[in-house]
């Protein structure tokens, strides 16, 4: 295997070889570590180029590694997740979200127009031309940093648009070319659809614990919430117009029985109501102390979850910053305060898809087929995962010695992924450049100052 990352990073890549052959691990472990340590634009070739693998290997068997190779994506998360369950407390917290990653090109494949989150306004949405990924993530927090949430993508699933008989402007135009890899209806699901399968799959690995599953008002709806396993429990977003209604009175009557009870005012008749008893209280919310007031309700949302008795959190910001907000939980034994704050770590999944975007090149990759385009972008959550943990196991006790100091910054106190990746960097070239006992003070002198430059790299 190539020596290119620090040796304690090493364990971490040989947790996954099961889900490799021979051939396929070694351009795995040649991949993570050319990748971890490449800066600039990442794509496939100057990922070869930057770690000069092709004295290891031939180009071409990097490129056949995602196109033809013999690996699975979800036997990678399985692995992940046994690495992870050590970190994880009893009741598991997981998130699920889509993102978008950005590409130009007409025959990239499965590549569409897709909601940018980013660039849109509520009153002017965005698009952009690109792949849409739905991520389903562990959010774990590490012993290094105990009050903090990181979140680990341990699936993923790639949205297709349907397939359409769209035709180009103009009498007779020709069918849109823009179309490769949309899918058939047959194998169209909607990205809830995607989410229910990876929540699915989850819960199975663990049949003895409960899995909260948290997930903004897109994964709110009937496709998740009536058909999660036994020990999957959601908490979500609820529209503030939602039909409520009480359960179902038990009535001896003849005929059928009713599926719900009488209706109940909305969540945003809740909120407007100027006779309502607001609950004051300070939770902990995104890692700072927040002061709002709440209702509570117990109800039904029989349009999404059925005849599921949910638990309704109404809220209502007194500062005036933020508008009324409504989130519910199929867990009933948690508090309204407990919903708020296991919600509010939803966040680190949207902070790990930043950081992935810009420290790891997610958008960079160009791959024009099928199984490439599906298996690159992906790994590189992956290869985010193991970096984490390896700081978690080791890295932490390294990281004084890879700090950047910015006298402009002194209010930082949190470790962020910026950091972990220097850290793992910085190490690696102490290791690499200095573990030679044959290099002298002299020599050894002249190379510090490059290697602390190098920290500064991105």
């Amino acid at each position: 295997m190539p020596d290119l990352l620090v040796r304690s990073f090493a364990p971490f890549l040989l947790a996954l070889q099961p889900c490799f052959t021979q051939p396929s691990f070694a351009s795995f472990w040649a991949l993570t570590c050319a990748w971890i340590l490449c800066s600039g634009r990442r794509s496939l070739t100057r990922i070869i180029q930057s770690a000069q693998l092709t004295a290891f290997k031939h180009y071409c068997s990097f490129h056949r590694f995602f196109s033809q190779a013999r690996w699975n994506l979800d036997d990678l998360g399985r692995c992940v997740f046994q690495l992870l369950l050590p970190f994880c407390a009893e009741v598991l917290v997981g998130a699920v979200d889509d993102t978008l990653a950005r590409k130009s090109g007409r025959h990239i494949w499965g590549a569409g127009m897709h909601h940018d989150p980013l660039r849109s306004t509520q009153k002017r949405p965005s698009f952009a031309f690109g792949h849409n990924f739905v991520v389903f993530s562990l959010q774990v927090a590490l012993p290094f940093a105990p009050n903090k949430y990181w979140a680990f993508p341990i699936l993923v699933r790639m949205y297709r648009k349907r397939q359409t008989n769209q035709r180009a402007p103009g009498k007779g135009g020709k069918v849109e070319r823009k179309q490769t890899g949309q899918a058939t209806v047959k194998q169209y699901r909607t990205r809830p659809e995607l989410a229910l399968e990876m929540i699915q799959m989850v819960a199975s690995w663990i049949p003895q614990r409960t899995l909260r599953v948290l997930g903004d008002s897109e994964y709110a709806g009937q496709s998740i919430s009536r058909h999660l396993p036994a020990n999957a429990k959601l908490i979500s977003r609820m529209n503030m117009k939602a039909a409520l209604y009480e359960p179902a009175a038990k009535i001896a009557k003849r005929g059928r029985r009713r599926k719900k009870g009488d209706r109940l005012p909305s969540p945003l008749q809740l909120a407007q109501n100027k006779k309502a008893k607001w609950i004051k209280t300070t939770l902990t919310l995104y890692g700072k102390q927040v002061k709002l007031w709440y209702q509570t309700i117990d109800a039904l949302w029989y349009p999404s979850a059925g005849q599921q008795l949910l638990r309704i959190v109404v809220v209502h910001d007194p500062s005036g910053r933020r508008r009324d907000d409504c989130f519910f939980s199929l867990d009933l034994t948690l508090t309204a305060a407990q919903i708020l704050e296991t919600f509010s770590r939803r966040w680190p999944l949207e902070v790990c898809f930043r950081d992935v975007k810009q420290f790891l090149g997610f958008e960079d990759p160009q791959n024009r087929v099928a199984k490439a385009t599906t298996r690159t972008a992906p790994l590189i959550f992956f290869i985010y995962d193991l970096a984490l943990l390896w700081y978690a196991q080791s890295g932490h006790q390294l990281a004084s010695k890879s700090i950047l100091e910015r006298l402009w910054y002194p209010q930082k106190t949190s470790v962020s992924f910026e950091d972990i990746l220097r850290t793992l960097r910085h190490a690696t070239w102490q290791e690499r450049v200095f573990s030679d006992p044959a290099l002298d003070a002299h020599t050894r002198k002249i190379l510090q100052p490059f290697v602390e430059w190098a920290k500064t790299l991105t």
